[in-house]
């Protein structure tokens, strides 16, 4: 379970979908979660589903590996689901025990665990096939006015990214403990869920050690190379727009515009 998780990995490719520049992928990041919030019925997830297939068509990332990704999230969504078909007033389709199941609750069960899904893929997409370095390149970038305001653009962005690429290093600690407590007996699947939850324990000390530990190591390693930050820092790539992230830019934020509009029709 813990190998399928996806969030922070990258996938390396040379497609188009790679060579956007990051902060095109950014804002229709954020463009894409605006619009998912905004749309109010099932219709305009129609032309979401299709984005979604297309830039993983095109960033020829495999459906099985974005599929993966989901499996750790089928509990949350499995509760998003359950909390609105119970909890939701409206005309009573039938009962299960004491619960009712009413045709609004249904309608906004399946609605919400859409919003999810498409929410988790989305997002991941952007890590998928962007590396770290331009991924923080691009937050940099787009923080970069707010600095007259004070705002450390920079470290702003290297913590965001820090954190992305941790995730994926983190799983990998925590798969190796869970691995060596296995082997010395530690049982981390029989039992209820509370049990399963109490079993974990043990691998937070560490889990929290080696993390620590990385980040140590991540700090010396910045200082025996002088880095001092955004102060006077140059790239090896400059960010500068193409036509084509232009092109991209343009068709996105209208394809995003119109999936919003349609949340006042």
């Amino acid at each position: 379970m813990i190998k399928d998780i996806t969030i922070g990995q990258y996938f390396p490719g040379d497609t188009i979908i790679h060579r956007l520049d990051p902060r095109v992928k950014l804002i229709s990041v954020f463009l894409f979660i605006i619009s998912l919030f905004f749309v109010k019925n099932f219709y305009p997830y129609i032309f979401v589903l299709g984005y979604i297939l297309t830039i993983v068509y095109l960033s020829k990332i495999p459906i099985k590996y974005i599929l993966k990704g989901l499996k750790p999230l089928i509990f949350i969504i499995s509760i998003t689901f359950f909390i609105n078909l119970f909890m939701t007033k409206g005309e009573i389709l039938f009962y299960i025990g004491p619960l009712v199941v009413t045709k609004e609750g249904l309608s906004q069960a399946v609605f919400m665990a859409i919003r999810l899904i498409f929410l988790v893929t989305g997002t991941s997409l952007l890590t998928l096939t962007t590396s770290p370095i331009a991924l923080t390149d691009g937050i940099e970038s787009l923080l970069s006015p707010l600095k007259s305001i004070g705002l450390p653009a920079h470290e702003l962005a290297m913590m965001m990214t820090i954190a992305l690429r941790f995730i994926p290093t983190l799983l990998e600690e925590t798969d190796k403990i869970m691995k060596a407590q296995m082997a010395r007996g530690a049982d981390f699947e029989s039992g209820n869920i509370i049990n399963r939850a109490k079993s974990l324990v043990p691998l937070l000390v560490p889990l929290f050690i080696n993390a620590f530990r990385r980040a140590d190591e991540l700090a010396t390693a910045m200082e025996a190379r002088c880095y001092r930050g955004g102060d006077n820092r140059t790239r090896l790539n400059e960010l500068r727009f193409k036509r084509i992230d232009i092109a991209a830019l343009g068709a996105i934020t209208l394809f995003f515009g119109a999936i919003i509009s349609t949340r006042f029709i």
